[in-house]
């Protein structure tokens, strides 16, 4: 009995620490990201990819997707400018553990096995800024799908940093219904090479 009340109040302190660390790292994250509406903007978009995929007509397909030209450069230029300003941070207070599980104080305790979010989020901005821009002169349904790529994998990165990677990876198949491989392998070439250039560490 005692061994058991000994693993209960364990458990119940490694809770208490988790919690505590990732309602840290939430608040931080929304301090930064409250300046903007980079959440609003990707609701929009999303809604109207969807729009436009479920269109028959290819030219009035493509008509949807051209009128979202401004959210996408708008959402690039806000995020751009979140990483910029997020990129000021103490390295101390943007280590992720790359650990599948929340561990409290796991940045700390395992160095090695981190990513520094700071360049996660400047590979994002890069990512969202090239599909906005489309150098690479996508049709609008590549680049649609390339900016989708880009905006959930951002989206991703910012759960993983509050929570963990399982927590991240676990929601973005139960919200839009892609595993997390998935998205690594849709986003751009660049982007894809730069972000598992930076996991491998």
């Amino acid at each position: 009995m005692d061994v058991l009340i000994l693993v209960m109040l364990v458990a119940a302190g490694v809770w208490f620490l988790r919690s505590g660390e990732q309602r840290r790292r939430i608040a931080l994250l929304g301090s930064f990201l409250g300046k903007y509406q980079i959440e609003a903007l990707m609701e929009n978009l999303t809604q109207g990819y969807l729009r436009a995929l479920g269109e028959d007509d290819p030219a009035r397909r493509e008509q949807i997707l051209n009128m979202l030209n401004a959210a996408e450069q708008s959402v690039a230029l806000q995020f751009g400018s979140f990483a910029t300003e997020f990129s000021r941070l103490d390295e101390a207070q943007t280590r992720v553990s790359k650990l599948g599980v929340a561990l409290p104080f796991a940045d700390r305790l395992f160095p090695k096995a981190t990513f520094d979010v700071r360049e996660a989020f400047r590979i994002h901005a890069r990512g969202l800024a090239d599909a906005a821009s489309n150098d690479l002169n996508r049709s609008p349904r590549d680049k649609a799908f390339t900016m989708s790529a880009e905006l959930l994998l951002m989206q991703h990165t910012c759960h993983w940093f509050c929570r963990s990677l399982a927590t991240a990876s676990a929601r973005t198949l139960v919200r839009h219904q892609t595993p997390y491989a998935q998205l690594v392998a849709s986003v751009a070439p660049a982007t894809r090479r730069d972000y598992e250039a930076l996991l491998r560490g």
